[in-house]
């Protein structure tokens, strides 16, 4: 049989100052930490896949990129996108769409570490 891909088992965003990504993702969305990351990147506990935040990759260069990610669409389930999205708004997190029903839920897309799009949904 050939092999097959179940899924994505990791996901990472590429940015250039890894700690302060790491706050907006610890203070506006609630993640936390995992016990173990590399020294180049800040993974944080997320289930069913890890999620970090991690130094460039050789030959990227996010200054040449007005949108990064610009394309990929990063979804975050929640247990409440209203109440996410107020959260966000009183911080003065860019709020780039407004809530709609989806089939998994109200969602919103929100500005993310150094502009990243990030989509919220459920509750």
């Amino acid at each position: 049989m050939p092999a097959t891909i179940d899924g994505p088992d990791f996901v990472a965003l590429q940015v250039r100052d890894v700690q302060a990504a790491a706050t907006f993702c610890e203070q506006h969305l609630g993640l936390r930490r995992a016990a173990v990351s590399p020294p180049h990147a800040v993974v944080f506990d997320t289930k069913p896949t890890p999620f970090a935040v991690r130094e460039l990759l050789p030959g990227v260069d996010l200054a040449d990129t007005a949108r990064p990610g610009l394309g990929v669409v990063l979804w975050f389930r929640t247990t409440d996108a209203h109440e996410l999205r107020d959260r966000l708004t009183t911080a003065g997190v860019r709020i780039l769409t407004p809530t709609a029903d989806s089939p998994f839920g109200p969602m919103f897309s929100f500005e993310g570490p150094e502009g990243y799009t990030l989509t919220a949904h459920g509750g």
